[in-house]
């Protein structure tokens, strides 16, 4: 049987293991951590909706057979040319290897940005955020510092949205934790396009603005960050903001790695592929998810999110079983099943097949996906040992 290694348990590496396993097919997955948690939730405990340890799965919790090897270590280097990983644990050969490694922030060459700003992409880093804030608001009574009241979040994506959707139901509470002065806390979202939330059409994006403004948010479009002080943003405007907490969720790109290892990349740094996620310079090497510039039948590339990274790795664990049987192997085409965007815990926006939805509906649906990924990943036992770890503290 031909070894398999798989880089990374996010969205795309879990679901090549989860479906290699169930075909009873050995493989290898390398990750930094020995869990898997839910990345396009991470806005949820940084904005204090429920605890942290809700958001991780253990990797053994869902990969059970004996022969599914889980290394935890972090990859240092790529070696295609030899068909070897570099890891901090030592070298790992492979007969094929998935490329799931995930995203960086894109920081744009913005000067300060990323020694100044803190980033959601990580349960450690949704830690950092949620650890950060909590202790500048609490401070505020050692010296009454306004500029500690105030949160700058970079970017009106979905990841940018959702955080402050979450933030803004997180502020009164730390205000009657903390005895705050609830009026003086800003929570202020500056985005250099013209609109909030592209991926949506315009009506849910008004509606998206309509909620995130009567919670509290300040929506500034058309309003780009140029530089980075300790504490401070410029503006292109020529308008200085100070501000204790500054949030960057601006963009990614691929993790730098592949690019050092010689992969034919795009601008973003992604490893081009075939219409079977095969990667064009190395026929036994696959890449998913955000490691992947693979182009759409639109032409366009795919942009990087869960659902496509989900896709991609089902289909490479069946690329992977039909090569090794001397079977052919399947194009990938993707199902886009809409965009959801929570703006709170109980509303959000967006749409599912193009049915718009908004308010409470789009909040179910949100958790419906939940509920439905759970499923995907262990079954009936995972739905039931996660039932209800989503729901708002209380």
């Amino acid at each position: 049987m031909a070894k398999t290694v798989i880089l990374g348990a996010g969205y795309g590496g879990m679901a090549t293991a989860v479906a290699l396993e169930k075909s009873h097919q050995p493989f290898t997955i390398i990750n930094k951590h020995e869990y898997h948690y839910f990345t396009t939730l991470l806005h949820e405990p940084a904005g204090g909706r429920n605890q942290f340890e809700n958001y991780s799965v253990p990797l053994r919790d869902v990969l059970h057979r004996a022969e599914s090897e889980i290394l935890v270590a972090s990859v240092n280097a790529l070696r295609p040319q030899e068909n070897k990983v570099v890891t901090d644990s030592g070298e790992v050969d492979y007969e094929y290897l998935v490329i799931a490694l995930g995203n960086a922030p894109e920081y744009f060459g913005i000067p300060g940005m990323q020694d100044n700003a803190l980033v959601l992409r990580s349960l450690d880093t949704a830690r950092q955020v949620h650890e950060h804030i909590e202790n500048t608001f609490k401070s505020w009574q050692e010296d009454h510092d306004d500029t500690r009241l105030r949160i700058l979040v970079g970017g009106a994506g979905l990841t940018g949205i959702e955080l402050c959707g979450e933030l803004a139901e997180w502020m009164p509470e730390l205000a009657a934790d903390y005895n705050l002065p609830l009026e003086k806390i800003e929570l202020i979202n500056l985005e250099a396009a013209p609109s909030i939330l592209p991926m949506l059409d315009e009506g849910l994006r008004e509606e998206a603005r309509r909620v995130l403004e009567s919670k509290g948010v300040q929506l500034r479009t058309g309003t780009a960050i140029t530089k980075v002080n300790p504490n401070q943003v410029e503006l292109k405007t020529g308008e200085t903001i100070d501000a204790k907490t500054i949030i960057w969720t601006g963009g990614v790109r691929a993790n730098p790695l592949i690019k050092e290892a010689g992969f034919e990349v795009d601008p973003k740094g992604r490893a081009k592929v075939n219409e079977f996620c095969q990667s064009v310079d190395y026929e036994n090497v696959f890449v998913i998810g955000d490691s992947a510039w693979f182009t759409g039948e639109d032409g366009k590339p795919l942009p990087p999110t869960g659902q496509a990274a989900e896709q991609m790795g089902s289909l490479v664990a069946d690329n992977l079983i039909a090569l090794q049987n001397g079977g052919s192997m399947q194009a990938f085409h993707f199902n886009n099943r809409g965009t959801l965007a929570s703006l709170g815990a109980e509303v959000g926006v967006g749409s599912v097949k193009g049915i718009p939805a908004k308010g409470v509906s789009a909040a179910l649906l949100k958790e419906a996906t939940k509920v439905k990924y759970l499923w995907h990943l262990g079954g009936l036992r995972m739905l039931s040992e996660k039932r209800g770890q989503f729901k708002r503290k209380g």
